[in-house]
């Protein structure tokens, strides 16, 4: 079995719902990070086997295989395949897990695993929202009924369990989502995500074009006060707006190669990929998969979480991670350094390599080594992904 190696990680800035980034079409903007690849590499066109692109809401502007029409969108040639992934919001995560294996297996030398979401242009939950007449557009089967009598599998009923079961409070829980708003805004601060970063032109509302290279979403004037007085999702609950991820547009892709393709390439490594699994959970807590999927990684990886030097849980609710850090033992101090999903948005479909492009640009400021990436995902699923850094 071959290696794996990814040679170039890149990410739009994201942007929020209706803002800087809802001009673009999904395909257009998938498009622009497959050139920008191009572009970090130098690669011949060509030379790509193939393009995996995860998307979650795979309808509207990102129905009809985004993946392809993101290829015909970009400086590909039309010979160049592709196909889209749904791992729910591990999709683009997946893509990355399925380009390592097309190349370990030597079947493909070049592959990119990309994501894309326009949540302005096509809103989450639209592929289910169709009539229900004869059960049409309900995705929740009878046989699914009945092994799960009246359980509505909501991710947002999954995260307050999660508080509950890991005894957070609503004070932790807040403070969390601040220090991912200071965080990041730090680290765009300090320039932390220039090199990872593709800048886009976009229009504003006035009509003026402008060059689009930070996140949209960071509250740079972020104070614990003003979050601990955000209203509560849910009635009785502990999670707000400001402990959830931010509805988000935004792409991001890496190219992932073998030894074949690095000679092709004539390029030097960023990383490689040293583990990749996925595991399934309780579809009801739905967001908890990440704990025991990081345990068995690591067990099946021979290490330790103390071997890893950076961690990317992503943040679709403050809960997750927090509940991930109390049962894995991890160091919080080496946790999403950058500030996560809360601060920078969560393009669902996306977020998988726009993780890992951040993973891969931290773990190379700090002179680290082992970085892992996990999130939770719909229907109670976890990706882990193992990199060591070249």
């Amino acid at each position: 079995m071959g290696e794996a190696y990814i040679v170039a990680a890149a990410r739009t800035a994201g942007g929020r719902k209706g803002g800087r980034v809802s001009g673009w079409h999904p395909a257009d903007l998938g498009g622009e990070i497959l050139n920008a690849l191009l572009d970090r590499t130098g690669a011949d066109p060509a030379i790509v086997d193939d393009v995996i692109m995860g998307c979650v809401t795979q309808a509207g502007q990102q129905g009809f295989n985004v993946a392809r029409n993101a290829v015909l969108a970009s400086r590909l040639p039309e010979s160049v395949p592709a196909t889209s992934v749904d791992r729910q919001c591990g999709s683009s995560q997946q893509a990355l897990h399925f380009a390592a294996q097309a190349v370990m297996s030597g079947t493909m030398d070049v592959v990119i695993a990309s994501g894309v979401e326009s949540m302005s242009r096509v809103p989450m939950g639209l592929s289910t929202a169709l009539p229900a007449k004869n059960g049409f557009g309900i995705p929740k089967s009878p046989r699914v009924e009945e092994r799960y009598p009246g359980v509505e599998f909501s991710q947002f009923t999954g995260a307050e369990m999660i508080a509950v079961k890991y005894g957070l409070s609503k004070d932790e829980l807040d403070l969390f989502g601040y220090d991912s708003q200071v965080k990041a805004a730090a680290a765009t601060k300090a320039g932390a995500f220039d090199q990872e970063i593709v800048a886009i032109e976009v229009t504003l509302a006035d009509g003026t074009t402008a060059i689009h290279k930070v996140d949209e979403g960071i509250r740079f004037d972020a104070s614990l006060d003003a979050i601990r007085n955000v209203k509560l999702i849910a009635d009785g609950g502990r999670l707000t707006a400001a402990t959830s991820s931010q509805i988000c547009d935004g792409a991001s892709g890496v190219m992932v190669v073998n030894e074949r393709g690095l000679k092709a390439l004539g390029v030097a490594p960023l990383a490689r990929v040293h583990h990749i699994s996925v595991l399934g959970a309780d579809p009801v807590i739905m967001l908890e998969a990440p704990i025991p999927a990081t345990k068995r990684a690591l067990d099946r990886a021979g290490m330790k979480i103390d071997d890893i030097d950076l961690y990317e849980v992503n943040e679709a609710f403050a809960s997750v991670p927090m509940a991930w850090l109390k049962e894995t033992g991890a160091d919080p101090a080496r946790l999403n350094v950058n500030g996560g999903a809360i601060a920078l948005g969560h393009p669902l479909g996306g977020s998988g390599t726009k993780l890992m492009s951040t993973l891969i640009h931290a773990l190379a400021a700090r002179g680290k080594r082992y970085g892992l990436q996990t999130m939770c995902e719909g229907g109670g699923l976890a990706n882990v992904t193992i990199i060591e850094r070249l």
